[in-house]
């Protein structure tokens, strides 16, 4: 039985918005190795592919690779086509993407998972598939095999080094705790006895004792589907508390009316030390916060052990909406 015959064909790139380049369809790239990438640019598991996405790009394209990146929003906000290009141009992606709003490109390929990659040779059959982060090298070993069948004599170099600690093969990952989404769609991880107010505003207690794995609302805010938002009106201050195991704490956030919202971060029951800060928390008059201008994933958290806290935020900007966070472990090498 031959590779071919034993793989399926790769269904065919229909609808979407092309965003970078001109519409490309498979059968229109016949005779070059293709990877199809979904992501969304809120999901930090996507993020971290990309300089690896980037590499492939300048190394295989110029030998006939095609890499597209079928941008499949996680969340509703997501599909806003303005946003969509500031990050493509924020994250230096140069290759074509296309906006897959209603799914129809997912659904083709059955693909629930980001980020998703999807390896298609000259002859347009499917030769290799991976979901989430990790499998760089083998995935880079198909690319180059994929090339070798068309150009015997390409000239292929080495395999890429990781670009961090945590994807080195000899690299031990903790147990941390398991995203935490918002909204009452996914809503099982409220920790708040009463539950959600399921769309409308309500005032929610915090009850005082917290269990990792779920969040406790305090004050004013509106459940929706894929998010908790503090409401239109009034100007007191509503609070989220989780309790986490993790090095790194990443939040999904929205300005929903446009206008920047400001939120305090409280970590331990005080302002964040800066050793302990991510990329997107300011220090200013012994606070630490995060000013949220734009959709996308802000990063809170980026401690320097792995271990057990309780991170607070604060607001009194109304139209903040709130929709999952995400949590990195810390990363050894195995010396036995």
């Amino acid at each position: 039985m031959t590779q071919e015959s034993a793989a399926p064909r790769a269904p065919e790139l229909t609808g979407g918005t092309w965003i970078t380049g001109v519409p490309l369809t498979l059968a229109g790239l016949a005779g070059r190795a293709v990877l199809i990438d979904f992501w969304d640019y809120t999901d930090v598991n996507c993020l971290r592919t990309l300089p690896y996405l980037a590499e492939w790009h300048r190394r295989y394209a110029p030998l006939g690779l095609v890499i597209i990146g079928v941008h499949a929003p996680h969340f509703a906000f997501a599909k806003k086509l303005e946003d969509v290009q500031e990050a493509i141009k924020r994250f230096g992606i140069e290759y074509p993407v296309v906006l897959d709003n209603d799914y129809t490109i997912s659904k083709d390929y059955a693909n629930q998972y980001w980020p998703a990659k999807y390896l298609i040779d000259a002859n347009g059959y499917l030769r290799f598939y991976h979901s989430g982060e990790g499998a760089y090298p083998e995935t880079e070993w198909v690319i180059q095999q994929i090339i070798r069948e068309v150009n015997p004599d390409a000239e292929l170099p080495d395999l890429m080094q990781p670009v961090r600690d945590i994807d080195m093969p000899d690299a031990l990952c903790y147990r941390i705790t398991p995203e935490l989404y918002l909204g009452h769609r996914r809503g099982s991880s409220i920790g708040n006895p009463s539950g959600f107010a399921s769309g409308r505003s309500d005032r929610y207690k915090d009850p005082g004792k917290h269990a990792e794995g779920f969040f406790y609302l305090d004050g004013e805010w509106l459940a929706d589907d894929d998010y908790v938002l503090k409401p239109y009106g009034g100007d007191d201050e509503s609070r989220v508390t989780i309790k986490y195991t993790a090095r790194e704490v990443n939040l999904v956030m929205n300005p929903a009316l446009g206008r920047a919202c400001r939120v305090q971060v409280i970590h331990d029951g005080a302002p964040l030390k800066k050793p302990d800060a991510g990329e997107d928390v300011r220090f200013q008059n012994k606070q630490s916060y995060v000013e949220v201008t734009k959709p996308g994933m802000y990063r809170l958290v980026d401690s320097q052990e792995l271990d057990s806290h309780e991170l607070t935020l604060t607001t009194d900007s109304t139209g903040l909406a709130l929709y999952a966070y995400t949590f990195g472990s810390s990363v050894v090498a195995d010396q036995s």
